[in-house]
């Protein structure tokens, strides 16, 4: 069916370089709901994956390819207007703002009215599993806390699909399997496509689907 094969994402024929060596390859279609996890140590260029589709690539890099949404390359576009949701190690919260406030931000403008916000914000918050939160202190909120809201905060946005940039990697044990399922989860519910760059096995086990490693071979 076509509405089969132009779901998701696309990756197709993606080359970055760093000084003509080629830093990674890929060719791949991640389907709404499905993970693409691209593994590789610290260093291996990972993260230039994720910024080539989100587009924020340093023009340092030499980059070429497709990247497809619902059929349509964005590539051209610029990185407002392709609606990627991005989760980094830090939540990158507003500390300027309220937690409620932190969400708000990040509603649709078609969502309209003060109250209607904030009732979208709060039942946000709620499905994460913390309701009375919308009037705290970021500061205050644990570092598991601060990831449930960084993640409730890019679902409120809406995106066409997640980018996953190591962002269990500075929880504890016990809270990076909480959140890891709880970000897989949602992603799944909301049928988004999902690319994870991580160098932990287990972030990539908990993920399925594909698997990709990059700069196994690098000096």
């Amino acid at each position: 069916m076509p509405d089969e094969t132009h779901a998701g994402l696309r990756l197709d024929a993606v080359r970055i370089l760093l000084d003509g060596r080629e830093l990674l390859a890929v060719d791949s279609h991640v389907r709404p709901g499905e993970t693409l996890t691209v593994m590789g140590p610290s260093g291996s260029g990972k993260s230039t994956l994720l910024a080539y589709i989100g587009g924020f690539l340093d023009p340092v890099f030499q980059s070429s390819g497709r990247v497809l949404c619902g059929g349509r390359d964005i590539i051209a576009l610029p990185a407002q207007e392709r609606h990627a949701g991005i989760l980094f190690q830090d939540a990158l919260l507003f500390p300027h703002m309220s937690v409620g406030g932190n969400l708000v931000f990040a509603l649709p403008d078609s969502v309209k009215g003060k109250a209607a916000r904030r009732a979208r914000a709060e039942a946000a918050l709620a499905d994460v599993g913390l309701e009375d939160f919308f009037d705290r202190d970021p500061d205050t909120l644990s570092g598991g806390q601060k990831a449930r809201v960084a993640l409730a905060r890019v679902l409120l946005a809406e995106p066409n699909f997640l980018l996953l940039d190591e962002p269990f990697s500075k929880l504890d044990m016990r809270l990076r399997d909480q959140i890891r399922d709880l970000v897989f989860e949602r992603a799944l519910r909301s049928r988004l496509p999902v690319i994870l760059v991580t160098h932990d096995e287990a972030d990539a086990k908990a993920a399925g689907g594909t698997v990709i490693e990059i700069g196994t071979g690098a000096p």
